[in-house]
């Protein structure tokens, strides 16, 4: 569930006075952004005379807003104490959104890679809950093929990302998952008692690898490889799957080699 959202008004008090704020809900977040991209800027420490000058504030409206970044780390005091520095959580910001933005473009390579490799369309997907996430995809450049989104979910049962997360969790977590499924009948060929997709978890184990027989989507087959992190831990599933006119299933086998190689460069970047 998402939390809860607290009022503008309350957001504001946090910050400034009620004499001070400015009607707009927003006023007192524009001000503490504005007052952390002047110092990131500056590329030194400031003192709140200068911050407040620079940003055409009051002196007690700058000081009420640095001591809240105080309190969340985004501001740090300087060695002389009257001056204010960018702080750990602001650092720690700068380098996630950097270090995000560079990894996701290395694995959407390495996707597109195998793409350009296998000759059919690839996603990179996780475990969300009871459900396959997509995180990442890149098309092949054919007429007839699937269009799914990022951000898209999938179910477990019948899909070959699905069935190997299920394979390779533990079997208490796997049982307890399959019993509260809803295995729907997609096609014909959806397994969907919990018999049957417990038979096939396990023969999945085995292998390393999982395979979509037209479960999901009729005419439509896939075969899928785990993504492990440096502690050998499932992260993710990268998946190939293409229509059966175009790849049977005994052709998905032989883009095997190319999948687990990608899964094994994306794992560096996990």
């Amino acid at each position: 569930m998402p939390r809860p959202v607290r009022p503008a008004a309350a957001v504001s008090a946090a910050v400034v006075s009620t004499e001070e704020a400015e009607p707009s809900s927003g006023s007192s977040a524009e001000r503490s952004l504005r007052l952390l991209a002047l110092l990131a800027n500056a590329g030194r420490a400031l003192t709140l005379a200068d911050l407040a000058a620079q940003l055409g504030l009051p002196k007690g409206t700058a000081h009420r807003i640095c001591m809240q970044l105080l309190a969340t780390g985004f501001l740090a005091r300087d060695v002389d104490e009257r001056s204010f520095s960018v702080g750990p959580a602001l650092r720690k910001l700068a380098f996630d959104t950097l270090n995000h933005g560079v990894v996701r473009g290395l694995r959407h390579e390495v996707l597109s890679a195998l793409v350009r490799e296998v000759g059919e369309t690839c996603n990179l997907t996780t475990l969300d809950g009871a459900q396959v996430l997509y995180l990442d995809r890149v098309e092949a450049q054919w007429p007839l093929r699937l269009s799914l989104d990022v951000g898209s979910h999938v179910p477990l049962h019948c899909t070959a990302s699905g069935k190997l997360f299920l394979a390779l969790m533990p079997k208490k977590e796997r049982d307890t998952l399959i019993d509260h499924l809803p295995l729907e009948r997609m096609t014909a060929n959806t397994l969907v008692t919990a018999q049957a997709l417990r038979a096939e978890c396990d023969a999945i184990a085995k292998r390393g690898h999982s395979r979509d027989r037209e479960e999901f989507i009729a005419g439509l087959v896939a075969v899928a490889v785990p993504v492990r992190d440096a502690a050998g831990a499932v992260r993710a599933a990268l998946a190939v799957h293409a229509p059966t006119a175009r790849m049977s299933m005994d052709d998905a086998l032989k883009r095997l080699d190319a999948l687990k190689a990608a899964a094994e460069r994306m794992g560096g970047l996990l």
